[in-house]
């Protein structure tokens, strides 16, 4: 018994545990779908921040884009507080005129970025300018998400319905668009957060062994759910990893 319930504690806090995997499934997909374009073509990497995605890059002409204003240590709102380094930004400047030739570019890279961004759609006309015909957008946004990188949050996230209404209106095919999570594992990853959000919101310290336990059982159960989980994602998942092709 005492066995069984230790390899249940493993599962839910520790070998990758359940409710902590957004950015890994995210980075695990990316880094397939990266290793799949051919060496040497040209990559824009659209919104790159810090270019923390570089390392998948390796084989490919890697050019980094951001409009490198949001500095992190004047705002407390939200999530992602921190500086951001753009110190090694090829590219400075509106990601909706971004100064590159029209089909200059084999693929555009674009990962959570688009929510940051007041008009979406004029984001897409301008991957569409600058992509080449027959050339790859790799783009993930999240399904719903907290306030983060504020002041710049304007979308709380995007479904896959708004992939399939607007991306063919800018010359776009989706070649795959898979879920990231379901709905199970979205709560578990907030049923984490709660102890951080509760101090920060609240000014409630959740300690003790109560709230473990009860932080436990509620682990426990959305893991067992999403071992079942039936589609559960088309209500409420991480977000959407999509490959796009420009036609």
């Amino acid at each position: 018994m005492f066995r069984k319930i230790k390899r249940k504690i493993k599962s839910i806090f520790f070998n990758k545990p359940f409710g902590t995997q957004n950015a890994n499934n995210r980075n695990a997909w990316l880094m397939k779908v990266l290793k799949e374009i051919p060496s040497g073509l040209t990559l824009l990497d659209a919104g790159a921040g810090n270019g923390n995605k570089k390392k998948f890059c390796e084989h490919l002409k890697y050019i980094s884009q951001d409009f490198a204003q949001y500095e992190g240590t004047d705002i407390s709102e939200g999530l992602h507080t921190g500086k951001v380094d753009y110190s090694d930004l090829d590219i400075v400047s509106d990601i909706v005129d971004i100064p590159l030739e029209d089909e200059s570019i084999d693929a555009i890279l674009c990962v959570e970025v688009i929510e940051h961004v007041e008009n979406p759609l004029l984001v897409f006309k301008e991957f569409s300018r600058l992509l080449k015909k027959g050339g790859k957008l790799i783009l993930t946004a999240p399904f719903n998400s907290l306030t983060h990188y504020a002041p710049y949050h304007y979308s709380t996230g995007f479904s896959k319905y708004y992939y399939e209404k607007h991306l063919p209106d800018y010359g776009f095919e989706i070649i795959e668009m898979v879920a990231n999570g379901n709905y199970f594992e979205y709560f578990a990853q907030e049923t984490r957060r709660l102890k951080e959000v509760s101090k920060t919101y609240s000014g409630v310290k959740l300690l003790g062994p109560l709230f473990y336990l009860t932080q436990f059982y509620l682990l426990n159960f959305l893991k067992k759910q999403s071992m079942k989980n039936n589609n559960s994602e088309e209500l409420l998942c991480f977000g959407y990893n999509l490959l796009i092709k420009k036609i």
